[in-house]
């Protein structure tokens, strides 16, 4: 058994462990680990970082390091020994990594690769810190650097500022908070405003004279000129270049370089020159030939000057060129860098054209020593110093060896007989010549000589000889020695003439300053001398010259003199009896204060008591060494009596003048500099007890002097930053002194930045967790002196306004800043029993609230964002700290004094308010912090919301029925909290609000107001980021929880089920607006949420703004139909009345009509922007009816010239009809208003299938496309993924009345076709039963969906969402009826549009007619006869005799129609394409044929076409395309997923060559739009031979969930088609769409004879359009159509279908030729004769063999086939011409004629009908059939059969002879129908 040794250790990891062994942990490099255990080389224990986990790993992978245990227990933590910076290096730079990476994700690069840079030179840093080997300079220079870096990081990152005490970081439990601030200030400032260096420095570095001419050495001199002052302001720094004009000694480049040091900041001006002189050393002239004399000759070369704020620009290390220029004459080389600066050209030129000195320049800020450490590499060789010309030693340059032949000499003495000093100025001076060999070491031989012109020396009168030669010299003293005062020199020779002492002591004020501090010690020696001797005659006198020096040292000139005179007194001054000569000179002197008349000079004697004391105290000192400590009661006294002099001229108060108050201020200025003086002789206590009565007896009268005042506060200042108040017992003396007078100045309100400075440093010397019965009492002084002045003044100060001015707001924000530092340090060092004695101090409540109320509202301001910067979290968290401490204390308070009969809702409202705003910090979110940051405070404070949100919680249950107070007031503040994402917090708050039910159900009998706050916030603050789905669960079901047991349960759980449906859309709402762009999500979840506040919770001010805001993202993504209709719902709230409104959103105050107004005349524009201009117009009329019950012409005027333009707009300007689209949302992962859900989505313009596809899955971008439009089952709603089920639909129009309206232009009914649509539909081919794979229409049958919405589109959203879907199936038989009688309307309807040459050219005939003969020819409507003719289909299904009849029927009016369209192609073909007509008319002889159809007089009357209303018009403007009542515009569109091939619209499979033969005729593909001007419906079979549908039409609807039969594999496509729009889907026999309705017209009659017969379950609209997929919408629920109990209808999701024999679906009779064996049937086949008027002969129509043959159908004349599938003819079938036996049930129907009415001379009979209403917004009108209009028929044959009537037009039968109709009266202008109100 192994024993594990429990222990506690700190390692570092110093290799990574991967944890791969049973119960490893991982770790890696740089992880601080606590040991636990270890055993063998293994330890276990857990990474700091993460202490839950914990786990084994090898001893060899950690390293030791030293730590100390703090909180040693269950709480215990590891900390370090190492040193705080590298610590705060390793955590920092963890924390910079994670955000490192970030930085490059978020593509900022130059940030990334600074803190690059940065990192690597902190690691480098740390590495020399923890070797140890750096020196105690060095370490502290290293430690710099890195926090510069460190900083500098955290500023960049936007991390905390980090507040540190000599480069380490600083804990704030260990410093007093006023502390704290200081040091988060200056480095704040520092930061924000950084100091000015006052020292600069020059670097100079010489690299190469650049000449063509040189081969001499050369001397480079370089210089400061001030070319302002004419003179030079620096030494000189000299070098030589070889013969190259290189320096010499390369191998030491510090030779080459100095540093020009000690220039100020007045010295950087553009007057400043940096100058170089360059000598050259060789021949004579410069053009000499080299001779043997080896005299060399110093002679001037060239000159180059820079001004020195060149270099200010940028601190550039890159080498500069100099132009080195030569003046023109030798004799003004002296003034040459003059001339250059001046620019006198004329006096200097270039040396040469190449010449130039390379030298490196440098600008360095900073002191001195700055430099020397971060530049220690240069200083480290030995940089040369040149220094500035100034007091300082002048460095000479180094003398030059070598021997010299003398010419002559010079020379001049520097002291002169009297002592003094050579003068300063210019000096003409003789020069004697040298004879050869001159030795001028002995000085006695020329010294006796003269040295300049008129003085001699000594007794030498010889005249001196008349000369031309001299030499003259500048000089200037710099000494602290010499002197060239004589007064000075009196005075220091006193004792040489002692009758002179009197003058020269009244003399020494009037020598200059300079001249006395040279000599100050020698000075001073000579006045204390002179004390001595005779000290009541010259006491005064010397009082008064110390005096005058003191206060001389006081000038800043000066004042770095100070120091010297220290070093006087301590180690110099000798004086041991002057302290009585000088206590008793300033007592006098004092003493005369009050009765002076002028005071300058006692001024100036108190200006110098600080140097005066110190003087006394040291010669009492002295005088104690020497004798023992004599006299001391006397001294003592002696200090007492001074002190008492002083007190009594403190204490009198300024009359008139204010001399004395001045004074009085000069003395309190310099008096805390005495303290430490009087320490040295007298105990701490007796000095306090001396200072406090010194400024105990200051005048308390602040508005005599203010100035006073200031200085008597610095006073105060200055004494709290002595020594004397730092030591406990002297601060106790003193601290009530101070806080009087702070009190009086605060209370006042003056002085407020000396009087925090002073709090700050009393808190400053108070330790936090000071237990000392010292401190404790300064505490309760300081409680009962200041805290509510000092609250009072923090209230005062943060509501005055910011100043303007920027120094101003500094100053502002510091005073505001230490006060509340104060406060806080005061409010931290408080115990209980201060909190107590605090509160029981006040005798009244009313003292007590108000006490409250003020701590509570100063409490509210610090908490305020502005407080502190944002930075200063570490600030914040102290604060924050303190704060709830001092509530807990608090709220005892609060309960046991305003509870009950004492309840104060002021307070208590107060109290709740500070606790929320509290808990909202942005500085206490600790989800927002850093793992590292967080843990930290979580260990320092925990988490404090947590805290305060109990402490609310108690405090609310202690209300008991004060409760209702606040209710609902305190709902919002509370629910804000909650959301806030902690769990603890919200556990502990959320049931308030059943509380709050609670009480307000008591009181009122329900909670509507609870109900209604939580809404209004709840909208508010989850719009602001709050709140998730985590607290939508949890407010669930804390709240459900709680009220299981209540009465009221049932109105509770409404309530909550409300709130949280409101709280689903919004997270959805705000989730959605988090997007970029506006789409489709944004606007649905605006959209659901806008009817959730209409009608569930019923809050129009909400549901208003939320209308502006869905209106605002529709104007974004230029939505304007949406917009218009949006707008139109605030529009419908409002009345025109002269109510006033308010101002509300943009809208300004205004009446009622005049913003409906406003409103009518936006939305008008929306819908003229959006090409809805039907619904402008009905807008216009509103309006424009105002206008006129007003009288308002002139507007009224506009208005209808406003509704005449969007009339001329509707038939001038096109429209583009948009496609539909059906989208499933599937799967948990959708936000609530999407999920599991179906929408029709109403497409862009130009907008298809696969782009719509493409936008939903960019919008959507985790959503999988679902591959099939089958219905999903449950496990695809309960999957957490996103499924997207998306094809296309096809609109159904509710209204058919304009659109089956003869006449009405296409521009006009295509606005019908696509506007106010609810139902929509789709249509899946599938196969019932064994597959024929000879005849695959014998199995084909079509599941048709019809969707319907909970609202019309388009609307307020471009989708809705479907509020019910029905399923019908259409057999085989119903299948081919629908096919044949959309393609006979199509034909018709190309016919018609021909005759009346709306075509403009007749392209799109030609492949109609091409496509129907040719699918017939081959084999097409033959499949229909073997199927359905057969005598085995008949005897099986008996119920379907009357469709078989109506199949046959179709057939042979397609053969008419087919007879008069080609009679009609005839004349209109052009020439060249006559061949192909004439192939076509053969082809019509070979369809006759094949159906078995001899003649058509044989079992029918020819009849001409005949158009009941004659020719239709053409409408101007009007477009030749047919339109179709369907909404849909017969314009081809290509699908982008199919091959754009010529045979894409291939009439048939089997089509042969007809097809290209079109193509090649007319120049055109036949794909191409001009060509195709018509649409293909889906339903269009395909009847050639065996073939199946395309593959392509077969994937897009699978049928695995109804278990068709597959088709073969040759026809299996490899691309994938989930979402295939009936427009583009390939149509084929196994995907059957009927045409357009508009292209069943011709020959229908209206009413129910023009209804398709294959489904009596459908209504007209229904059956009068294509068949397409479904789309989308999203609104709330509306009542859907009933529907006919007879069809059969199949809900969603769709259950396997069972087999069944017959489709219940359709039920029609069949026809019998005879009157009496025929079945009432609802319409007829009319007979096909040309009209009379028309160009056909009668032969062609009875006769002629073109026209004979077998029957035939154009099932498949535009169907959609891939090309590989078209591309020839395969398995091609040959049908035998004979007719198809039909059994007795069923005989062959002979088509008989159908009496239509025509127009006579009376008008046409109308049925009046309104216009159907453009938009509608919420309720739709009851949808009813509505009977289809009539279209283009067949006049009545002379023996027509008995038909009803037309119930929607009577029309008159004298058209039979061809005659065209009367134009008919004028129509009724429909209705508007009136908006919908909300």
């Amino acid at each position: 058994m192994i024993a594990f040794i429990y222990s506690v250790s700190f390692f570092t990891v110093i290799a990574s462990f991967r944890g791969t062994v049973p119960y490893g942990l991982s770790l890696e490099i740089g992880d601080t680990v606590q040991i636990l255990e270890k055993c063998d080389g293994w330890y276990r224990g857990f990474a700091l970082k993460n202490p839950n986990i914990k786990g084994i790993f090898p001893s060899s992978y950690v390293h030791l390091k030293n730590a100390c245990v703090k909180n040693k227990g269950q709480f215990e933590m590891v900390i370090p020994t190492e040193d705080s910076v590298i610590t705060e290096m390793t955590s920092t730079l963890r924390d910079w990594g994670t955000m490192w990476k970030q930085l490059y994700v978020r593509n900022e690069g130059d940030l990334f690769h600074r803190l690059w840079h940065i990192m690597n030179e902190i690691l480098d840093l740390r590495r020399q810190v923890l070797v140890g080997h750096l020196t105690h300079d060095r370490m502290k220079d290293v430690k710099r650097h890195i926090t510069a870096r460190l900083d500098w990081g955290n500023e960049q990152l936007g991390l905390d500022l980090v507040p540190r005490k000599e480069y380490a970081m600083v804990d704030p439990e260990d410093i007093s908070i006023t502390e704290l601030y200081r040091l988060m200030e200056h480095r704040h400032r520092k930061k924000d405003t950084p100091v000015q260096a006052s020292s600069h420095h020059l670097f100079v570095q010489m690299k190469s004279l650049m000449c063509s001419n040189l081969g001499e050495e050369l001397e480079v001199i370089f210089s400061l000129f001030d070319s302002k002052e004419n003179r030079p302001i620096s030494e000189r720094f000299f070098l030589r270049l070889n013969r190259n004009g290189l320096p010499k000694a390369p191998d030491k480049p510090e030779r080459h370089c100095s540093l020009f040091v000690d220039l100020g900041s007045s010295d950087l001006r553009k007057d400043i020159y940096i100058t170089v002189h360059i000598i050259r050393i060789g021949r004579m002239g410069a053009g000499e030939k080299k001779n043997a004399c080896s005299v060399q000759y110093r002679r001037p070369f060239g000159c180059a000057v820079l001004s020195i704020a060149d270099l200010l620009t940028g601190e550039t290390k890159d080498d500069l060129i100099l132009k080195v220029y030569m003046c023109n004459t030798e004799s003004e080389w002296y003034q040459i860098h003059e001339n250059i600066i001046k620019k006198l050209n004329a006096r200097y030129n270039l040396t040469g054209s190449n010449a130039g000195l390379a030298v490196s320049l440098q600008l360095l800020h900073g002191d001195i020593e700055q430099i020397r450490r971060e530049y220690s590499s240069v200083f480290s060789h030995g940089v040369s110093i040149t220094r500035k010309l100034g007091f300082s030693n002048i460095i000479m340059p180094a003398k030059e060896k070598g021997e010299k032949k003398l010419f002559g000499f010079s020379f001049v003495p520097l002291m002169q007989e009297d002592g003094r000093t050579l003068p300063d100025g210019t000096h003409e001076l003789i020069v004697h010549k040298c004879e050869e060999n001159t030795n001028l070491q002995d000085t006695t031989r020329y010294l006796k000589l003269p040295f300049s012109k008129g003085i001699f020396l000594g007794n030498n009168n010889q005249a001196m000889k008349a000369t031309k030669e001299s030499f003259c010299i500048t000089s200037f003293l710099c000494s602290t020695k010499l002197t060239q005062n004589g007064d000075m020199l009196d005075l220091l020779k006193w004792r040489t003439h002692p009758d002179k002492i009197t003058g020269c002591l009244s003399k020494l004020k009037e020598i200059d300053g300079s001249e006395i501090v040279k000599f100050l010690q020698d000075t001073l020696d000579t006045l204390f001398g002179i004390l001595d001797e005779n000290s009541q005659k010259y006491g005064s006198k010397v009082f008064d010259s110390l005096v005058h020096i003191i206060n001389l040292l006081q000038d800043s000139k000066f004042h770095h003199f100070k120091p010297v005179m220290d070093t006087y007194i301590e180690s110099h001054f000798a004086g041991a009896l002057a302290y009585r000569d000088l206590i008793k000179v300033l007592k006098w002197y004092v003493d005369r204060i009050t009765e002076a008349e002028r005071q300058e000079h006692i001024q100036e004697v108190l200006k110098a008591q600080e140097y005066i004391f110190k003087y006394i105290v040291q010669s009492r000192r002295l005088f104690s060494l020497a004798t023992g400590g004599q006299n001391e009661e006397e001294f003592r006294c002696c200090i007492q009596e001074l002190l008492m002099s002083v007190r009594f001229f403190l204490s009198q108060e300024s009359k008139g003048s204010g001399a004395l108050s001045q004074s009085q201020a000069v003395f309190l200025s310099s008096f805390p500099a005495v303290y430490s003086e009087l320490l040295k002789l007298f105990d701490v206590r007796e000095v306090a007890n001396l200072v406090q009565d010194t400024l105990g007896s200051l005048p308390t009268i602040l508005h005599v002097d203010d100035s006073l005042q200031a200085i008597k506060l610095q006073c105060i200042g200055k004494t709290v930053e002595s020594q004397l108040y730092t030591n406990p017992d002297s601060r106790y003396i003193l601290l009530p002194v101070v806080l009087h007078h702070l009190h009086i100045h605060l209370q006042e309100q003056k002085d407020l930045i000396m009087c925090a400075r002073i709090l700050s440093n009393v808190f400053c010397l108070i330790k936090k967790n000071s237990s000392e019965k010292s401190v404790l009492e300064e505490i309760d002084v300081i409680v009962t002196s200041l805290l509510d002045i000092l609250l009072r003044t923090i209230l005062e100060i943060t509501s005055r306004p910011q100043p303007s001015s920027s120094a101003m707001r500094f100053q502002f924000q510091d005073v505001t800043g230490e006060f509340v530092a104060c406060l806080l340090s005061l409010l931290r060092q408080m115990t209980d029993r201060h909190y107590q004695q605090l509160l029981d101090s006040f005798s009244t409540k009313e003292e007590l609230r108000d006490f409250l109320l003020q701590i509570f509202t100063v409490f509210r301001i610090l908490i305020r964002p502005e407080m502190f910067p944002k930075d200063w979290t570490v600030m914040r968290l102290v604060a924050n700290n303190v704060i709830i401490t001092t509530v807990l204390y608090l709220s005892d308070a609060l309960r046991k004094n305003f509870l009950n009969e004492n309840f104060d809702y002021k307070i208590w409202d107060s109290y709740f308010y500070l606790a929320v705003i509290f808990i909202n910090q942005l500085c206490l979110q600790l989800e927002m912090f850093t793992p590292s940051k967080k843990k930290k405070v979580l260990e320092k404070y925990g988490d404090m919301r947590v805290t305060m949100g109990c402490e609310i919680f108690s405090m609310w249950q202690n209300l008991g029925e004060h409760k209702l107070h606040f209710i609902p007031a305190l709902i919002g503040p509370f629910l804000e909290v909650t959301l806030i994402p902690q769990p603890d917090l919200r556990n502990v708050m959320i049931p308030i609000f059943h509380d709050m039910m609670d009480w307000e159900q008591r009181r009122s009998g329900n909670f509507k107001q609870v109900e209604a706050k939580l809404i209004d916030k709840l909208d508010s603050l989850m719009s602001e980021g709050k709140g998730d789905e985590t607290y939508r669960e949890l407010f669930n079901s804390i709240l459900l929880k709680k009220i299981e047991r209540e009465t009221w349960r049932e109105s509770g759980v409404s309530l909550i089920a409300t709130v949280t449906r409101l709280m689903e859309r919004l997270l959805d709402y705000r989730d959605c607006m988090k997007m970029g762009e506006v789409d489709g999500k944004k606007i649905g979840c605006t959209v659901s949420l806008l009817n959730f506040y209409k009608t569930e919770l019923n809050k129009e001010e909400m549901y208003i703004r939320y209308i502006h805001k869905l209106y605002d993202l529709h104007l974004k993504a230029q939505n304007f139909t949406e917009a218009a209709y949006t707008l139109l719902l605030y529009d419908e709230l409002l009345e025109w009345s002269d109510r006033p409104l308010r101002e509300f959103l943009t809208y300004p105050m205004q009446t009622e009509w005049q913003r409906k107004e406003h409103l009518h005349l936006t939305i008008i524009q929306n819908f003229d922007r959006g090409k809805c201009w039907e619904n402008g117009i009905i807008l216009c009329r509103k309006i424009a009816e105002q206008y006129e019950s007003y009288y308002d012409y002139r507007n009224l005027s506009k208005m209808r010239m406003m509704e005449a333009s969007l009339y001329d707009k509707i038939m001038d300007q096109q429209r583009l009809e948009p496609e539909f689209f059906r989208v499933g949302f599937y799967g948990k992962k959708f936000p609530f208003f999407l999920r599991n859900k179906e929408f029709v989505c109403r497409g862009h313009d130009y907008e298809r299938l696969e782009a719509f596809q493409q936008r939903m899955l960019n919008e959507f971008p985790h959503a999988i496309a679902m591959q099939h439009a089958n219905q999903p089952d449950e496990t695809i709603f309960q999957a957490e993924a996103q499924y997207l089920q998306i094809y296309a639909v096809t609109p159904i129009p509710e209204s058919q009345e304009v659109l089956q309206r003869e006449g009405v232009p296409d521009n006009i009914k295509s606005f019908y076709k696509v506007n106010h649509i609810w139902k929509f539909r789709y249509d899946r081919p599938f196969h019932k039963g064994t597959k024929d794979k000879e005849n695959e229409f014998k199995s084909l049958w079509v599941e048709r969906t019809s969707l319907y919405l909970v609202q019309s589109l388009p609307g307020i959203s471009r989708w809705f969402e479907v509020e019910k879907r029905e399923v019908v199936e259409m057999s085989p038989l119903e299948n081919a009826i629908e096919v044949l009688e959309n393609k006979n309307q199509q034909l018709k309807t190309l016919i018609s549009q021909c005759q009346t040459r709306q075509m403009q050219n007749i392209n799109p005939l030609t492949m109609c007619l091409n496509g129907v003969i040719d699918a017939a020819v081959n084999g097409g409507v033959s499949r229909y006869q073997e199927a359905f003719f057969v005598k085995e289909y008949i005897l099986s299904h008996p119920e379907d005799g009357e469709k078989i009849a109506r199949l046959r029927e179709l057939m042979l009016e397609q053969a008419q129609i087919l007879e008069f369209g080609l009679a009609v192609h005839e004349k209109f073909v052009p020439q060249d394409m006559r061949p192909l007509h004439k192939k076509l008319v053969d082809q019509f002889f070979v369809m006759k044929s094949s159906l078995g159809i001899q003649e058509f007089s044989a079992c029918m009357q020819a009849s001409p076409i005949h158009f009941p209303n004659g020719s239709p018009r053409v409408c101007r403007n009007s477009a030749p395309a047919s339109v179709s009542p369907d909404g849909t515009r017969v314009i081809p569109r290509r699908s982008p997923l199919s091959y754009p091939a010529v045979n894409r619209y291939s009439s048939s499979s089997l089509s042969s060559q007809a097809s290209a033969e079109v193509s090649n005729i007319t120049g055109q593909s036949e794909s191409s739009d001009e060509v195709f001007n018509m649409q293909p419906s889906p339903s269009t079979s395909s009847l050639s031979s065996t073939h199946s549908a395309s593959p392509n039409v077969t994937s897009s609807a699978p049928s695995s969930a109804r278990a068709s039969p597959l088709l073969s594999d040759k026809h299996k496509h490899s691309r994938e088609n989930a979402c295939l729009s009936p427009r583009e889907r390939p149509c084929s026999a196994i995907y059957p769409t009927p045409v357009e309705p508009s292209q069943r017209m011709l020959f229908n009659h209206i009413g129910d004879g023009a209804l398709p017969r294959s489904d009596p379950n459908l209504s007209a609209p229904e059956k009068a359009v294509n068949p397409t997929p479904s789309s989308w919408s999203l609104d709330s629920g509306k009542e859907a159509k009933n529907m006919s109990d007879s069809g059969k209808l199949i809900s969603p999701p769709v259950p396997p279908r069972p087999t069944q024999t017959a489709s219940p679906a359709r039920h029609t009779t069949s026809i019998s030729p005879s009157p009496a064996g025929r079945s009432p049937l609802k319409g007829s086949v009319q007979s096909f004769t040309p009209s009379p008027v028309e160009y056909h002969s009668p032969g062609l129509i009875s006769n002629s063999p073109v026209l004979s043959g077998s029957y035939s159908s154009g099932i498949s004349s535009l169907s959609r086939c891939s090309t590989s599938e078209t591309s020839g003819f395969e398995n091609q079938v040959n049908e035998q011409s004979a007719p198809v036996p039909v059994p007795v049930p069923v005989p062959v129907p002979v088509p008989v004629p159908v009496p239509v009415p025509t127009y006579g001379g009376e008008e046409p009979v109308r049925k009046e009908s309104k216009t159907p209403p453009p938009y509608s917004v919420y309720e739709r009108t009851l949808r009813r059939p509505v009977p289809l209009p009539h279209s283009l028929s067949i006049p009545v044959t002379p023996e027509p059969p008995a038909l009803p009537p037309k119930p929607l037009a009577a029309r008159s039968s004298h058209l039979e002879n061809g005659a065209r109709r009367t134009d008919p009266g004028p129509r009724p202008r429909p209705l508007p129908r009136k908006v919908s109100q909300l």
